[in-house]
């Protein structure tokens, strides 16, 4: 895309921002980018953030995979206690609180519905009552077998001894006394519960039913191809009348018009934009 052609792209979308009545704001691994966090795009993206799976001939797909917690917990807490820990220590970029002052003072709706995992959104100031993350939390628990139905939050303590990627503490279910795991839908799972995802589901479902007549503008950030759960939304959300999506994303931008690419990341995306609407007045 030429640089006049991003321009324009630019106006067209902090135009649809100033003028929209509701905001849905969809993210992928690709949102946290620009706070230091990885997207494991590809085998070598998810090599370059944990060179120790490299040694071990093992992926994302793999790692991120409930039989380990069945066959030595330990080495499933690896991976996802030192998961936590980073997610705890991040910091969210500019770009949340942008996000948040298209809302705050403007009396406008809005909804976040993400596919990430690390909580980000609630950490930068998102009412948890206002984000849907379709594929559970890593700072929720929830027993392995499961013995129930109960979720919990994680206030676990993880050390990771990153030569052999174990967790030096397993936690424990609290009502049965076996294996907690994360609340985390992975690859091949059949255990995870999904009530607390379903009911981000019905408020989100609620959400679009009270908006459905009104100027809705969907920011999608970040969201690839590779699991594609967060595209097909901003897309069903598009196909709305008086719809817009902003589709932010280095590689994967393309969307039909009259929706709006920007070839760009999150952040610079995001700053281009505020500065425009803020230029406007909007």
């Amino acid at each position: 895309m030429s640089n006049s052609a991003l321009e324009k792209s630019y106006d067209k979308a902090a135009l649809a921002v100033a003028e929209a009545d509701v905001l849905v704001f969809t993210a992928g691994a690709g949102m946290g980018v620009d706070s230091g966090l990885p997207d494991f795009r590809g085998d070598k993206g998810f090599w370059n953030a944990y060179p120790m799976y490299e040694r071990l001939g093992i992926n994302f797909v793999d790692a991120a995979n409930p039989v380990h917690f069945e066959r030595d917990p330990a080495f499933g807490w690896g991976f996802y206690g030192h998961r936590t820990n980073l997610y705890r220590e991040t910091v969210p970029h500019r770009g949340f609180a942008i996000l948040k002052s298209w809302l705050e003072g403007t009396g406008r709706d809005g909804f976040v519905v993400t596919s990430n995992v690390d909580g980000q959104f609630q950490k930068a100031g998102f009412a948890e009552e206002m984000v849907l993350e379709v594929h559970g939390s890593i700072h929720h628990l929830q027993c392995l077998r499961p013995c129930c139905r109960e979720i919990w939050p994680n206030d676990e303590t993880f050390e990771v001894d990153f030569e052999n990627m174990r967790s030096r503490h397993v936690p424990s279910c609290r009502f049965c006394g076996g294996t907690a795991r994360p609340n985390i839908l992975m690859f091949g799972d059949f255990s995870w519960l999904s009530g607390r995802t379903n009911g981000q589901q019905m408020r989100f479902d609620l959400f679009c039913d009270q908006h459905r007549d009104r100027k809705m503008v969907v920011i999608e950030m970040g969201a690839g191809t590779a699991v594609p759960t967060i595209r097909y939304l901003s897309e069903q959300l598009g196909g709305r009348q008086r719809a817009t999506v902003i589709r932010i994303n280095p590689r994967e931008p393309r969307i039909r018009e009259p929706h709006i690419s920007l070839p760009v990341g999150a952040l610079e995306a995001l700053g281009e934009i505020d500065r425009r609407v803020g230029a406007s007045g909007g």
